[in-house]
């Protein structure tokens, strides 16, 4: 699955020619033209990459942001803040209530795309090569290994490990499971989630191993050795 990306923009042209741009490059997107409506979106779909305007009508970015990062769900998301407002002190602002970028428009849509590239790489998002508490994974070769031995996985399996090393720790709902390892336009059950949650477990505990997959009551999985 392609990274997500949440544009939380009030301007509808230019949230639409950022979306018909940065799906062109291949990326997921969804659209929340207010504060509100981009904190639903976030805690519904758990984007991959927030692009974030300063000026939004109902809250100001800055403190969406500060919300985002003060979320244990969504600090790890990386922002990148869209605004006009281009002084060194405006910039200090919003890296300092932890925006990962800043981004003054107008901007050239190359230039947006490769910082949003940069950013995902920074997370892990779209690493090659992903790793946590012994268990390692290849993208590219599709090899997984834990300690050191190798590890079949059906590709269902594969996706939902993927997701879990791309953010170790972070309680997945079976919804945002479903939307980032089956996509966003496929029907499946959450039981489904459950099944192959299970298979995934029996997969890597093999030998006695400790089981690294947290279930939390009401809320969904973690990857998480210290669970």
């Amino acid at each position: 699955m392609k990274p997500l990306i949440l544009i939380i923009e009030d301007e509808q042209m230019q949230a639409q020619i950022l979306q018909y741009n940065l799906e062109a490059e291949g990326y997921r997107v969804k659209h929340a033209p207010t504060a509100d409506e981009g904190l639903l979106l976030i805690q519904e779909y758990s984007p991959d990459i927030i692009l974030l305007d300063w000026m939004l009508p109902d809250m100001s970015g800055i403190e969406v942001c500060r919300q985002i990062k003060a979320n244990p769900d969504s600090k790890a998301i990386p922002v990148i803040m869209l605004t006009a407002r281009g002084t060194e002190d405006d910039k200090v602002r919003g890296l300092g209530v932890g925006a990962d970028d800043y981004v003054v428009k107008p901007h050239s849509i190359k230039e947006l795309i490769a910082r949003i590239k940069a950013n995902l790489r920074k997370s892990g998002i779209g690493n090659i090569e992903l790793s946590y508490a012994g268990i390692t994974m290849n993208t590219e070769t599709y090899r997984v290994s834990r300690g050191g031995e190798n590890i079949k996985l059906g590709p269902t399996e594969f996706r939902l490990l993927k997701t879990f090393l791309e953010r170790p720790q972070k309680v997945w709902s079976r919804a945002q499971l479903l939307d980032h390892v089956w996509g966003t336009d496929i029907y499946v059950d959450e039981r489904t989630v459950d099944v192959h949650i299970g298979r995934l477990r029996k997969s890597l505990n093999k030998d006695n191993k400790p089981d690294l997959i947290r279930t939390i009551r009401s809320a969904g999985y973690a990857l998480d050795k210290d669970g």
